[in-house]
């Protein structure tokens, strides 16, 4: 049976591990003793384990961010030289210079997922989260994303009411929160069909704060929906659609770092509806 003394010597044992200055000082054959050694052995270990995993992050993003500038140069070379080829090319010719193009252009968007997948999943990339307007956020999302919607005749509406653009606030780190709505948004051009409508709204909880995006394209099944945010996941239905499948898992990644969620709605054949949250105080 322990004695208090030795309760408190536990606890001081303890608070001492947790705050990183435990260092062995009873030297004799007790119990005590013993379990000060161990104690102390385990955290060696643990101090050591977690140098490594460091190193070994530090290793990672070095080597992804070396490959990036590596293949970034050809990359741009090759997309460069088959536009030029594509304004002399002969009409047989054309198909093939497209192909290099696009070919190119998706390698060179992989790379540039691979290396925010790295950095987000290494934790090398630290979020600078303040209080910012989610309007805002939901505004320049959309902007970035009004070619691709052009281009398929497809009208993004914005349901909010103006006025509440300076109200509605999260403590977000504003570059990032924009491309997770920005994602989303991608996402749901890509599988909308034209001539449809893309409504963006916001939403306001006592702790959380939140932008909703809804389309009207071709709905994920209840068994697929939770696979959409996993990593490079892509559903056969959605085979030939343009996309490499980090999209979604990206805006996972960036919500849930920044103490946010994201939900989905969905319904095969009749559009989805995501929401991403982020907390309106830290």
């Amino acid at each position: 049976m322990l004695r208090r003394s030795e309760y408190k010597l536990l606890n001081q044992m303890l608070d001492e591990a947790i705050s990183g200055e435990f260092e062995e000082y009873k030297f004799d054959e007790s119990e005590l003793s013993k379990l000060q050694t161990k104690l102390y052995q385990y955290l060696n270990q643990q101090t050591i384990a977690a140098e490594k995993v460091s190193e070994e992050k530090s290793r990672i993003e070095e080597l992804v961010t070396n490959i990036s500038h590596q293949v970034k140069t050809p990359l741009t070379n090759i997309m460069m030289y088959s536009e030029l080829l594509e304004e002399s090319a002969r009409d047989d010719q054309q198909e093939y210079v497209s192909q290099i193009y696009n070919q190119s252009r998706k390698l060179n968007e992989l790379m540039q997922a691979l290396v925010k997948v790295s950095r987000l999943e290494t934790g090398i990339f630290v979020f600078e989260q303040r209080t910012d307007s989610l309007a805002e956020v939901a505004e320049e999302a959309i902007r970035g994303n009004i070619s691709k919607a052009t281009g398929k005749h497809i009208v993004i509406r914005k349901m909010w009411d103006a006025s509440d653009d300076s109200t509605i606030l999260a403590c977000i780190d504003k570059k990032w929160a924009i491309e997770a709505a920005s994602n989303i948004i991608d996402n749901a051009i890509k599988y909308s069909p034209e001539n449809s409508e893309i409504e963006v709204d916001m939403l306001e909880h006592e702790m959380f704060a939140g932008i909703k995006i809804t389309d009207h394209g071709i709905g994920i099944s209840e068994h697929e929906s939770p696979k959409v945010f996993s990593r490079f996941y892509r559903s056969s239905s959605v085979h030939d659609e343009k996309g490499i499948g980090v999209g979604l898992f990206l805006a996972r990644q960036i919500v849930e770092e920044q103490g946010g969620y994201i939900r989905l709605k969905s319904e095969l054949g009749k559009g989805s509806c995501f929401e991403i949250y982020f907390p309106k105080r830290m």
